[in-house]
């Protein structure tokens, strides 16, 4: 059983791959760029079908609730129809409005695309499969996902909309509304693990899987249901998805952008989903380890089954709740989630002071 796990890693993916450059004789400076170069259109590629795929998922969940099937003619289950729709995406005219802001209108939807895929240098896939184990990693993935916010204000200013600047203006809301909740419900689990790094935080999760953090009794499970109803709200998902908004403010911030450009945020859009949930596996649930030690399958198929089953539960709230308004959102953080996620965090403080934990 353990030679079948070991043929399927992927350990030491990465340091293979700088030792083949290596071999070639090119200097560090040229090596390391090359390498990164390289790793960067591996994420990409894999990034990319994952979003595809991820497209073509929702379609099935929201036609399996809501009981309307088209996601299933076109197509075995309907996948020629997410095919067609990247291509159209491609060929599709680039309409651009003469007032807007030529720079900002421009940059927004790069920065926002780019920035979506900046997060997994410091996530592990697997055992050994990361391209950065960053001492400051879980930080660095809270900062640069920040950009994400930016860049949808950016899309409503640049726009000169009214309706695309109340969809910019109320990303910027409330991403700072929620990253605080969800700050402190990642603080809980640094407390405990006394790192950053997010190789370490999986570390400390290993063996059966009574030891995940969302089995801490009573901050785990606490900590985990308030990281995902802040980081739903952060990836601008319903019952969050009010920058879009599409009953009021007929699609929100990208409301002026068409083709490509529209198609960066889009797709960065699924991409962030996966990412909070990638997060969440690698704080909450063991990262890629399976429920027993020595699990019988490799540590990379471990942590995308659980992070897909994330992503399933982030679609079913997109397909079930409604949209709050503005103010019940707003409300709902600030007098809700930050004292609970505080009180937690206290609570946290004490047990780990106490000793009263595993």
């Amino acid at each position: 059983m353990n030679g079948i796990i070991a043929f399927g890693e992927l350990h030491g993916v990465f340091a293979w791959l700088y030792d083949l450059l290596a071999s070639t004789g090119l200097s560090q400076p040229w090596l390391d760029v090359v390498r990164y170069t390289v790793l960067g259109a591996m994420m990409f590629v894999v990034l990319a079908l994952i979003a595809l795929f991820l497209v073509w998922w929702e379609r099935k969940i929201a036609g399996h609730i809501q009981q309307r099937f088209g996601p299933m003619r076109n197509g075995w289950h309907g996948w020629y129809q997410t095919i067609a729709d990247a291509v159209k995406l491609l060929q599709k005219e680039d309409i651009l409005v003469d007032a807007r802001d030529k720079m900002v209108f421009f940059w927004a939807p790069v920065l926002c695309f780019v920035v979506a895929f900046l997060a997994y240098i410091a996530i592990p896939f697997g055992e050994g499969l990361i391209v950065a184990d960053l001492n400051i990693g879980i930080l660095y993935i809270i900062a640069i996902t920040t950009f994400t916010s930016i860049s949808l204000l950016m899309a409503g200013w640049g726009s000169n909309n009214k309706y695309a600047l109340l969809g910019g203006m109320r990303s910027a809301a409330q991403a700072v509304s929620y990253e605080v909740p969800l700050v402190a419900s990642i603080l809980v689990i640094i407390l405990f693990v006394g790192s950053l790094s997010m190789v370490d935080i999986v570390n400390a999760q290993s063996g059966f899987m009574y030891n995940w953090f969302i089995f801490r009794v009573p901050f785990g499970p606490i900590a985990f249901v308030t990281y995902i109803i802040a980081a739903t709200a952060e990836a601008n998902r319903t019952p969050f998805d009010i920058p879009e908004a599409e009953q009021e403010l007929v699609a929100g911030y990208n409301v002026e952008y068409s083709g490509m450009k529209f198609a960066m945020f889009f797709l960065a859009e699924f991409v962030n989903g996966f990412t909070v949930s990638a997060i969440a596996v690698t704080l909450f649930l063991g990262g890629w380890h399976g429920p027993l030690d020595g699990s019988f399958l490799p540590s990379w198929v471990w942590f995308f089954l659980k992070t897909f089953a994330v992503v399933f539960l982030l679609m079913m709230f997109r397909w079930t709740y409604p949209r709050l308004r503005v103010d019940q959102l707003m409300e709902f953080a600030w007098k809700f989630l930050v004292p609970v996620t505080f009180a937690n965090l206290i609570l946290g403080a004490i047990i780990k002071y106490a000793g009263w934990y595993w």
